[in-house]
C-alpha cells in the first residue's frame, strides 16, 4: 500500500510529491526529488544537498519565503529570494518579489519580476581554480615574473 513509491509526471517533470490546492504548510521545508506546489508553503524551502530536486510551482501556487533548487520552475506567487544552481524558469503566470540567481534561466513572455536577475554561474566552476593557480598550489611553488624570465633564460642556455 504505502511501498510502492510511484513518481509521476506533471509539466514534463517528475513528481514525488505534491502539494495540493487547499494545504497551506507553516514552516521551513526540506525535500529531494520533484515536488509539485498547487498550494500555500510559508517559510523556507530547499532541496536536500547533493540530490536531485526540482520545484515546480504551479499557477495557484504561492511561497512566501526563500527558495533554494537546483531546478526551479515558477507559474504562481513567490515572495522572496529565490537560487536556482542549475536552472529557472519563469513561466507566463510567474509573479515573484524578490531576487532571482541562476545558473541558466528562461522567461516567458507575461512573467513579472519585481527584483534583481542575477547570474551565478554553476557551482563546479565557482570551486576550481585556474589551472596556473592549481599547478603552483600543487606543487607549494610560487614564481614571480622574474623568476620566470630567469628560468626560461637557463632553458635556452
Amino acid at each position: 500500500m504505502f511501498g510502492n513509491k510511484k513518481s509521476s509526471q506533471r509539466n514534463g517533470y517528475t513528481i514525488d510529491t505534491l502539494i495540493g490546492p487547499d494545504v497551506v504548510i507553516r514552516g521551513d521545508m526540506d525535500f529531494s526529488g520533484g515536488l509539485y506546489v498547487e498550494g500555500r508553503i510559508e517559510g523556507r524551502v530547499q532541496a536536500i544537498e547533493g540530490k536531485p530536486a526540482s520545484l515546480v510551482l504551479a499557477e495557484s501556487g504561492s511561497i512566501d519565503g526563500h527558495i533554494q533548487a537546483p531546478v526551479v520552475v515558477i507559474n504562481g506567487t513567490v515572495r522572496g529570494d529565490v537560487h536556482a544552481a542549475e536552472r529557472v524558469e519563469l513561466a507566463q503566470q510567474a509573479r515573484v518579489e524578490g531576487d532571482v540567481h541562476y545558473a541558466v534561466v528562461e522567461m516567458n513572455a507575461g512573467a513579472q519580476l519585481t527584483g534583481r536577475l542575477v547570474h551565478s554561474p554553476p557551482k563546479a566552476q565557482r570551486a576550481l581554480p585556474a589551472p596556473e593557480q592549481a599547478g603552483e598550489q600543487a606543487s607549494g611553488v610560487k614564481k614571480d615574473k622574474a623568476g620566470a624570465k630567469s628560468a626560461m633564460a637557463a632553458a635556452e642556455a
